[in-house]
């Protein structure tokens, strides 16, 4: 018999019993589950317009309902929910086992994934591909098994851990999208729907998020916004003979240049409007010099630099592990993420072409307004254009919803921040790390202004060479399951 330690939410003995009982999971159920997700391309609206005809979404999101339903959680309601024209999100709830913690007024816990993916790409590995799950060491390559089809089957193992034990917890529900990938752009009308059934969430626990090694649990406390769009600049209406142009007809590459340099200093990245900067928070630079000292020169060597690892020392833009932390979190930067105008080097004739257009990715600092950076950025594109060209930015999303603010994360609770050192130390044998993370999750800057007062796990896969949105991504499965398990009883500790 194990006598209970009142302090302690789950006991020592019991925290084995969940971290077995989702190494067993992952391994009869979610990695199979993966690996049948992971064959099918169930791209976000915004890479494939007819995922309504298509029914890639629409086939992930019943795999997942019927797999949750089949768990016969005692109170569990699971709905897919629809409005028309918007992808589907799947909302469930389970009842607290908490004596309680059903009454009115009672903490809930909002769980959140997502299981729409990015596109293909193209340079995977020999023998690996982006609908080809394969198994090999600990690690399941494919699209969107990490980033983060594996998150509603984490979030569910995680409750049936408790449960099988039976710990106490606060009532759960989910909320599960598919169209993150784009922007979450049809999330806000959805939060709207759900919010009378959300209740009052003291804690959201997300599983999109990265880690910075695979040697603990990492806790994610900034994100950054992002707007992004497609600027075009069209000199001509058709394509005409280099020869005989060329030095007359400027160059549409040329005048997409010039607009860019009033964005950006070319020499070193940085961004020229000031209104795209913030200050950084000092706790944060902080917390970035703690983790600077954990990964040290890992924060830039787990990246694939292409002259590889011997001569990697020249390219990134800092070798400094705090100022590369700070760099990837809290500086504005732009992306070049896809071009359109140019034929391919085969077909490239001596022709002077009509247009060219970019696809950009503005990523922003966490504290700066993403509508009014979408907003700002498209006047100084589209203004005074050079050679009276037709120069045209549109920013994806809808309107009001151009670009997406980032988070910064709240102070930790007590309660909070000693569940994580636990739960780290319980299922890694080390402290919790703490890191901001470059990308974004539209829905914290939503669940921030509906409940500012609720403290949030933002956490995930992700770590180092995982690869998300590119080739050979894959999912660290030994990970995983210790996640799943530190989610479990962090999940207990909730107050």
């Amino acid at each position: 018999m194990n006598p209970r330690d009142p302090s302690l939410p789950v006991q020592p003995h019991e925290a084995r019993a969940i971290a077995n009982f989702a190494d067993q999971a992952w391994d009869d159920e979610i990695v199979p589950l993966l690996k049948t997700y992971i064959e099918v391309p169930a791209k976000s609206p915004l890479f494939d317009p007819h995922w309504q005809k298509n029914g890639y979404i629409e086939k992930v999101i019943r795999d997942a309902a019927t797999w949750v339903e089949s768990k016969a959680i005692p109170g569990l309601r699971l709905e897919v929910v629809r409005i028309e024209g918007r992808t589907p999100v799947i909302f469930f709830e389970v009842p607290a086992t908490r004596a309680g913690g059903n009454a009115p007024g009672a903490g809930t816990i909002c769980l959140y994934g997502h299981l729409d993916k990015q596109p293909e790409f193209t340079g995977w590995r020999s023998g690996l591909g982006p609908w080809t799950p394969k198994y090999i060491d600990g690690l399941l390559y494919g699209r969107g098994g990490a980033d983060d089809g594996y998150a509603i089957y984490a979030a569910i193992t995680a409750i049936m851990a408790l449960d099988k034990q039976g710990i106490p917890r606060p009532r759960c529900v989910g909320i599960i999208e598919s169209c993150e990938e784009s922007g979450s752009v049809d999330l806000p009308a959805y939060i709207d729907v759900l919010r009378p059934r959300l209740g009052h969430v003291s804690l959201v626990v997300c599983l999109d998020s990265g880690a910075g090694n695979y040697d603990q649990l990492w806790l994610t406390t900034s994100l950054r916004g992002m707007v992004t769009g497609v600027l075009k600049v069209e000199i001509l209406t058709e394509g005409i003979h280099s020869g005989d142009s060329s030095g007359l007809v400027p160059s549409s590459f040329r005048i997409l240049r010039h607009v860019l340099d009033r964005l950006e200093d070319s020499k070193t990245g940085e961004l020229l409007p000031q209104s795209f900067h913030c200050q950084i928070p000092a706790d944060r630079v902080e917390e970035a010099r703690a983790t600077s000292k954990i990964l040290g020169d890992l924060v830039w060597k787990r990246l694939p630099w292409a002259c590889g690892a011997d001569g990697a020392a020249s390219l990134p833009t800092t070798t400094d592990p705090l100022n590369a932390l700070l760099n990837r979190t809290w500086k504005p930067v732009l992306s070049v993420t896809g071009a359109d105008g140019f034929p391919e080097l085969g077909n490239a004739g001596n022709v002077l072409r009509p247009y060219t257009a970019f696809k950009l990715s503005l990523r922003l600092p966490p504290l700066v307004d993403g509508n009014e950076a979408a907003a700002t950025l498209k006047t100084l594109l589209e203004d005074n254009a050079p050679y009276n060209a037709k120069v045209t930015f549109v920013a994806d999303g809808q309107p009001g919803a151009m670009g997406t603010t980032g988070w910064s994360a709240p102070n930790l609770a007590p309660w909070l921040q000693s569940a994580l050192e636990t739960a780290s130390q319980a299922h890694y044998g080390a402290p919790c790390g703490y890191i901001g993370q470059g990308g974004t999750i539209p829905l914290m800057s939503m669940l921030k202004a509906a409940f500012p007062a609720a403290q949030t796990m933002i956490c995930g896969v992700l770590g180092p060479k995982s690869n998300a949105h590119g080739p050979n991504e894959f999912l660290h499965v030994p990970y995983g399951k210790k996640l799943t398990a530190a989610v479990a009883q962090v999940m207990a500790a909730c107050q």
